[in-house]
């Protein structure tokens, strides 16, 4: 089924150029069952990226403009009288859709944001004390400001930690930025898409996922990255027993993109710094980025 993957990233790349590496780790994030941050500044296609990611995959896609007033009934949805005078409807917000795109969160006051927790973790929501059910596959992609920009508020790490992975979109290089500026307009563009999957696809891919074989010299490896974090005094907190599953998760999604039967190093070290940068952060001013630094401080058994 590699071919499958592959076409998606083909058809993303026709409209999201010189991109292919955040492609591959945002399918890698949804074939995991996990949720993706994607932080840098205005202007560079976080939107665009989701919206296509979208498309090529056939999934619905609603996107939240995080702002100030924001109020979680705006993200989950209410309920109004039904017009007959004995019961109420409920009225579903935009978070029951395939892939959500939770657009500047940090905009949002920490009301807002956490309405998404029960949603990313347990994916249902529950209102008016009844739990209703999010569609599968459920996906947030958030994209964020840095911190530094004006009318942000910083994340909790509860809700950091619900993201498995977090990327940078970076500025194109010279040759895709070219294309970028002659090709005319992107979502005109996007119009014209087809999604190259056949019905079921995705869902297979994803339970393929599920069943990559792991070995256990490769779970000594994972855990002595997990021991190595929560080594005293080197991070603020080390990873949590979270932070261990989406690892090991992402890296068999990792593993299924290459084509593998089983999950290798390079698989976890291929997902380690998207993983792990957000969790982690330095007692002391380092250099180093802290999910990087494990590359090299943690050796393969």
């Amino acid at each position: 089924m590699r071919h499958l993957s592959s076409s998606v990233i083909e058809a993303a790349e026709t409209i999201i150029l010189g991109k292919r590496s955040q492609l591959r780790l945002a399918l890698c994030c949804l074939l995991a069952r996990g949720h993706l941050l994607i932080e840098d500044v205005p202007g560079v296609g976080k939107t665009l990226f989701s919206q296509v990611l979208a498309r090529v995959l056939g999934l619905t896609f609603q996107r939240i403009q995080f702002t100030s007033d924001l109020m979680p009934a705006d993200i989950l949805g209410f309920s109004m009288p039904d017009g007959s005078g004995h019961g109420f409807r409920f009225h579903p917000g935009p978070v029951f859709s395939h892939v959500v795109l939770a657009d500047e969160i940090n905009r949002a006051t920490p009301k807002a944001q956490s309405a998404l927790l029960e949603a990313m973790e347990e994916r249902q929501v529950t209102i008016e004390g009844e739990s209703r059910q999010l569609p599968e596959p459920f996906f947030v992609i958030a994209t964020q400001n840095p911190v530094t920009h004006v009318g942000t508020f910083s994340l909790p790490e509860s809700q950091m930690d619900r993201f498995m992975m977090r990327i940078h979109m970076g500025y194109p290089d010279p040759v895709a930025e070219r294309r970028l500026l002659l090709g005319g307009d992107r979502r005109t563009l996007m119009n014209s898409m087809v999604c190259p999957l056949e019905a079921g696809s995705l869902g297979a891919m994803m339970a393929a996922v599920d069943h990559m074989h792991v070995a256990d010299p490769l779970m000594d490896y994972l855990q002595a990255i997990l021991a190595h974090t929560r080594t005293p005094n080197r991070f603020v907190t080390g990873l949590s027993p979270r932070a261990g599953l989406a690892l090991l998760a992402a890296a068999k999604a990792h593993a299924f993109l290459e084509g593998r039967r089983g999950v290798t190093p390079e698989d976890l070290q291929a997902v380690l710094i998207p993983v792990t940068g957000h969790r982690l952060a330095f007692q002391s001013d380092d250099a180093l980025d802290p999910g990087r630094s494990l590359l090299t401080a943690v050796a393969v058994p």
